[in-house]
């Protein structure tokens, strides 16, 4: 294997972060972004394993980031530079540090020191080249609809769709919750999960996460109390007549992956189908929103 990375690296000064992760995507470009907190700034490096598709990219993003600025997003011109992967694990991991993202549950990169109070769950990430260790809005808003619901009564099982580092459906375990899931399209995200997942010490009959496709999964044929869909905003539309038969009657939808923008056409494709808007939470250009499905 090429012990070498391809890269493009670029800092986003826009204030809108969401916005370049968004053009990245609609590239099929892999990349990671990171915060610098004393910089207050971020860089998005997309990267590839091979040197061909490295130049193309570079390429592309040179042709790209120009247009990008009419639309608001400002990102300096890319910067090429190849890496080998162990340097690579040293660079991203300074960008990860302990998260307190809900009242109980606590984020720790695998290679950091924390002591726990009595009341938290500490969740250990290694979060690999391309998935997070909780510090994006959408994973944060999840985190804390797990958290909030995990002591009712009738909330005990939950399907964690597009796991990506598996970090909702290992808190759902260690908060309690009787029955979790985990599934994404991307085998590297599974592999990832499962490692994590051993991470936590957890044991595989109790959850293992699963490679499928959200447009195809059936899952428990009874349905989940607790959904947890932090997918883009254009797969959960696309596939909402498959994510809502995941909610049993009565049960919980948590929605997220979507921009402020994309909101309420998303939503409104789930109340179509039978789903109420319990509540919704706005940070910076991202909202997510709890429905319940009709009885």
């Amino acid at each position: 294997m090429n012990d070498l990375l391809y890269c493009c690296r670029m800092r986003d000064d826009s204030g809108d972060f969401g916005g370049a992760a968004e053009l990245l995507n609609a590239l099929e470009m892999e990349f990671s972004s990171w915060e610098n907190r004393e910089e207050k700034t971020l860089y998005h490096t997309v990267y590839a394993t091979d040197e061909a598709t490295g130049k193309e990219n570079f390429e592309r993003l040179k042709q790209a980031v120009p247009e990008w600025r009419t639309f608001g997003i400002e990102l300096s011109d890319p910067v090429y530079f190849e890496l080998r992967r162990e340097e690579w694990e040293d660079l991203w991991k300074q960008y990860f540090p302990v998260l307190n993202l809900s009242p109980r549950l606590v984020i720790k990169p695998a290679w950091r020191d924390y002591q726990a109070k009595p009341e938290e769950k500490v969740i250990e990430i290694d979060p690999g080249m391309s998935f997070g260790t909780g510090q994006h809005a959408t994973t944060a808003f999840c985190l804390a609809m797990i958290d909030r619901w995990a002591d009712q009564p009738e909330i005990n099982s939950l399907l964690d769709a597009g796991c990506g580092s598996g970090i909702l459906a290992i808190a759902a375990v260690l908060l309690g919750y009787s029955h979790v899931e985990a599934f994404d399209y991307d085998p590297e995200a599974v592999r990832m999960a499962n490692e994590n997942i051993a991470m936590n010490h957890i044991a595989p009959d109790v959850l293992t996460a699963v490679t499928a496709d959200a447009a195809l999964f059936q899952g428990r044929p009874e349905g989940y109390d607790l959904v947890a869909a932090n997918i883009l905003a254009p797969v959960l539309k696309l596939c909402r007549d498959n994510i809502a038969s995941w909610v049993r009657p009565g049960g919980l939808l948590a929605l997220a992956g979507m921009l402020t923008e994309q909101y309420e056409a998303t939503v409104s494709a789930f109340t179509a189908l039978g789903f109420t808007e319990v509540e919704r939470r706005t940070e910076k250009e991202w909202t997510g929103g709890l429905l319940r499905k009709n009885l």
